[in-house]
């Protein structure tokens, strides 16, 4: 029965508990024995475990008999919480009528609880809010009530206080859920008409689609299509999430689950396309979703060239898991053939190099992460610059724009001086400040090449890790921008090249070679590292080589025996540095431009 289906998303900041919370709904219903449980159950990839965050919204279904007598089938979708990962949110909210918002009782409302539920408010789910950690001794329930207010404007007056940890208050979540949040709409009897709502690669069963039916009924068997993809295939197995994948005879209207059906590639199955049988088609497709902008680029190349194939092949896996990664073929001088990837922020590029490295087993060079530049030329022509080496001759460019974020930020009030100092460092226009109790949210216009290479890690720094950030894209502005090239022993290095600002070049050039000058090892000749803006030098460091003592066996008889052996090294040396490469580790790329903690 549709009536007693509720299908709901767990939202939150990061680090609010949106995973333990999963987890003991999932114990509390008993969909896993005891034997097979694991703290994050939902987090299947080791590096969400490693690093304790979730990456890919993941779903399960609960069995729940509530307090009523009546069993309830509970569709429970966790999300990420970084904002790396908020496209994921928004597919997970789209399969749901309602959302659990979870928030920390000692914390409070954080950046990323804003952007999440007004995400959530934008789809008219119905909001059950959930006060997490009550268990530590700095919870404060009734002032995180009134903060919720204040600035979310949901009504707290029935707000559940948990410890996911400690399991207290699940039940109540539970009953909450069943009698909040609506039951799904749509009928059994007309066309089929489901969203494609995620869709990953399993080695063992090919591509598999994880669907929310609006109307109809899906079956094992069925010939569908899928509407904008205009392809059509036959349903091979049909299934659910208990949490281990299950096969089900057929998903009726109202009801999550997955399906295989022999699709080969991630053209073929977009995220957001509308699934329906071939026979009777339904009349209109669903919206979808909105296509995902990247907004940092980066250049990834195999260490080996005989691993070029093996890696276009892994990023296609990859991008069926993840629709908010993209890829397109690239040449560099000094490294050969890569691709040139984009990605929602810094984080989502590391998560991606690490599963490239582990998953699939690549040696890797990522060069320097840029944003996408509008280059205007002298010709009235408008050229996208992705990568810093395909910037044009700087006698034909009339101005460039870059592409600027609105960021919030919430912060108590004790390092409020610390983030104004920062933003303005970063050439920070302020919107707006606002108090919430003793802590201000704060919304500052800022260039987001300023913010891709360091700005979060320095955020946590000055703020002692209790700022919280998230942005939005406002648009590209005009900016008096150059390239700035890396030359190591004289040699372009053309992965860390960068497109900066004209008035903050020489400052970032100087970091960045003092920062390549401890990263880069010694070799046994002199290696000068040189920031260069057109023909002109800003920055230099060098390298002293090894020496080897020459002399050590001289025990005596005249100085030009010595002086003789140290020319004939000299020259040595000299000829050395002429034809020597410069071995630089494959880590330096990203390394070199965390620069601020050298600061």
């Amino acid at each position: 029965m549709k009536s007693r289906i509720r299908n709901f998303s767990i939202i939150a900041h990061i680090d609010h508990g949106k995973s333990t919370l999963a987890d003991r709904l999932i114990q509390f219903c008993g969909a896993v024995d005891s034997r097979e449980f694991r703290d994050q159950m939902l987090d299947s990839m080791d590096i969400e475990r490693e690093r304790g965050i979730t990456i890919k919204a993941q779903t399960v279904r609960l069995s729940y008999k509530a307090k009523d007598g009546n069993l309830h089938l509970l569709n429970l979708m966790d999300t990420p919480g970084h904002v790396d990962f908020a496209y994921e949110v928004s597919r997970s909210l789209a399969a749901c009528e309602g959302s659990i918002l979870v928030v920390d009782a000692t914390q409070g409302v954080e950046a990323q609880t804003l952007a999440n539920v007004y995400q959530a408010l934008e789809r008219d789910h119905e909001i059950v809010v959930v006060l997490n950690k009550i268990d530590l001794p700095a919870a404060d329930v009734e002032k995180v009530c009134g903060q919720i207010e204040d600035v979310i404007g949901v009504d707290c007056s029935d707000a559940i206080p948990v410890s996911a940890k400690l399991g207290t208050g699940v039940e109540n979540v539970l009953e909450a859920i069943v009698a909040k949040i609506p039951p799904p709409d749509g009928a059994d009897d007309t066309p089929l008409k489901a969203l494609l709502v995620d869709s990953w690669y399993d080695p063992y069963m090919g591509v598999v689609a994880l669907v929310r039916i609006r109307n109809g009924i899906l079956r094992a068997g069925m010939r569908v299509r899928l509407m904008a993809a205009r392809m059509t295939y036959s349903i091979e197995k049909v299934g659910v999430f208990l949490p281990k994948p299950t096969e089900v005879s057929e998903l009726k209207a109202g009801e999550i689950g997955y399906i295989i059906a022999g699709i080969k590639s991630v053209g073929e199955a977009r995220v957001g396309d509308t699934i329906t049988e071939e026979n009777r088609p339904t009349a209109e497709p669903l919206p979808g979703f909105k296509p995902c902008i990247p907004v940092v680029f980066c250049g990834i190349f195999p260490v080996d060239t005989v691993d070029y194939s093996k890696l276009r092949d892994s990023l296609v896996k990859l991008q069926l898991n993840d629709a908010s990664f993209s890829f397109e073929p690239e040449t560099s001088q000094a490294l050969g053939v890569g691709f040139r990837c984009g990605f929602l922020g810094l984080l989502h590029l590391e998560v991606i190099e690490e599963r490239l490295r582990r998953e699939y087993n690549l040696d890797l060079v990522a060069t320097a992460p840029s944003v996408v530049y509008l280059v205007h030329l002298t010709d009235g022509s408008l050229k996208e610059v992705h990568n810093p080496a395909d910037m044009p001759d700087p006698s034909s460019i009339s101005h460039v724009e870059e592409p600027w974020i609105l960021a919030k930020i919430i912060v108590p009030d004790e390092y409020l001086g610390n983030i104004l100092a920062l933003c303005e460092e970063k050439r920070g226009i302020q919107s707006e400040l606002t108090y919430i109790g003793s802590r201000v949210l704060l919304e500052y216009q800022l260039p987001l090449n300023e913010v891709v290479y360091d700005f979060y890690d320095a955020l946590k720094s000055v703020s002692r890790g209790y700022a919280s950030f998230d942005y939005s894209l406002l648009g590209h502005r005009e900016g008096d921008l150059v390239k700035m090239t890396i030359l190591v022993n004289g040699e372009s290095a053309d992965a860390l090249s960068m497109i900066v600002h004209r008035g903050s070049a020489e400052h970032r050039g100087r970091l960045l070679c003092e920062r390549l000058k401890e990263l880069i090892p010694r070799h046994m000749f002199k290696i000068p590292i040189q920031a260069a803006i057109g023909g002109k030098v800003v920055a230099r460091e060098t390298i002293q080589p090894f020496r080897k003592d020459v002399v050590a066996k001289c025990y005596g008889g005249d100085v030009t025996r010595k002086n003789k052996l140290l020319e004939k090294q000299k020259k040595g040396k000299k000829k050395m540095r002429e034809i020597g490469n410069v071995e630089i580790p494959h880590g330096t790329f990203l390394s070199a431009l965390k620069m601020r903690k050298e600061k």
